[in-house]
């Protein structure tokens, strides 16, 4: 809905009181009139057509308080000479309550469309922008109505929590909320993906996506925040939002337990799953001999995943996984006798880092290629 407003358009002639053209209390008086001289309340015509002006009214941008007080103004002015009696001039007010609560009704009635319309709008574009599906010039138009300029770069932040959310629902609105609170309208559009909260902000406003991710962590009890890097044009929205959602797989295909994670310090993981065929050579040629271990490769694997992730200090990566440091050392002693490279050793290391990362990333050997 646009504010109050003045002369937008809607034909109902001269001004009344209030600001408000004379032409939304059409008949109004008429109406006053005859219930003083009969007693009888609006017919269902006259609520109907009451009905209506207070849709029109709305449809033209009127406060519904400044159609009220023209609505009581007029009351005042065209009283009915004959209504001075206590039970005359009651059952004039009584014919006002009627009058006002019906228009009022219209009213409210043509607001409630419009945010209905007004929400459908919103979404259709939300999937639009996030998805590219639509032409980038006319997007870029639709985007100014929402407070964006896709000329300019975009970063998104992606939060997921343990349930999914709605935009209705009280982590979104509390989140924008203290987005709000904190920098006002610096055309930030907060919203919900596939029950996540989806957050996008000028490429240049690194500050409101780390705020938006401390309170999105805070809202959700402990969820993940996936931040993509800025990116320009209309197409700049899709690839952040997309880089966002990568990062918050690669995240938990990987076990990482960061609560912010940031594209453009995992570039390195989008490179080693490029090449698909690669990955999985080395996969299988570098860990491939671990299966025939007792046990499978996996436990194997894991020992691998905590030694590197650990620094590769023993007594570290013995503590992570509940073991001995002896015990540790013979599984990376048995690692090197099956596949030939020793963990311990530079050259090996990262030839079985970058395969285990894989293996992770492939789900393998859960999923047998």
């Amino acid at each position: 809905m646009t504010g109050h407003g003045q002369g937008q358009g809607s034909g109902h002639g001269q001004e009344s009181g209030h600001g408000i053209p004379d032409g939304y209390l059409d008949g109004y008086a008429r109406i006053l009139a005859a219930v003083a001289s009969t007693g009888r309340r609006l017919t269902r015509e006259e609520l109907l057509a009451r009905r209506e002006l207070g849709e029109q009214a709305a449809e033209a941008g009127f406060g519904l308080r400044a159609l009220v007080g023209a609505h009581l103004a007029g009351a005042r002015v065209h009283w009915p000479s004959g209504a001075s009696g206590a039970d005359a001039a009651d059952r004039v007010l009584a014919a006002v309550e009627q009058a006002v609560d019906a228009f009022a009704e219209g009213y409210e009635r043509a607001q409630r469309l419009a945010v209905r319309q007004e929400a459908a709008a919103r979404r259709e574009f939300i999937d639009d922008l996030l998805y590219g599906r639509s032409d980038p010039g006319r997007l870029a138009e639709r985007a100014e109505r929402f407070g964006l300029r896709l000329s300019y770069e975009h970063a998104v932040a992606v939060a997921e929590g343990t349930v999914p959310y709605d935009e209705e629902d009280a982590v979104p609105r509390s989140v924008e909320q203290a987005l709000l609170g904190r920098f006002g309208d610096r055309s930030v559009l907060l919203t919900t993906k596939a029950g996540r909260l989806v957050c996008v902000a000028p490429g240049d406003q690194g500050e409101v996506l780390a705020y938006f991710a401390k309170r999105a962590f805070a809202a959700t009890d402990g969820g993940r925040v996936g931040i993509g890097r800025p990116q320009p044009g209309p197409g700049g929205v899709v690839r952040s939002y997309e880089e966002a959602l990568n990062v918050l797989d690669l995240a938990e295909r990987l076990g990482m337990d960061e609560p912010v994670l940031r594209a453009a310090d995992l570039l390195v993981y989008p490179v080693l799953t490029r090449d698909r065929h690669a990955m999985t050579e080395l996969v299988l040629s570098t860990l491939g001999p671990l299966e025939a271990a007792r046990g499978g490769a996996v436990p194997l694997i894991e020992t691998l995943t905590a030694y590197f992730d650990a620094g590769c200090v023993a007594a570290e990566a013995a503590r992570r996984l509940s073991l001995s440091v002896r015990a540790l050392t013979y599984r990376l002693e048995r690692i090197h006798r099956l596949t030939g490279a020793d963990p311990a050793d530079p050259v090996h290391r990262y030839t079985l880092q970058t395969a285990v990362i894989g293996a992770r990333l492939l789900d393998w050997p859960e999923k047998p290629f």
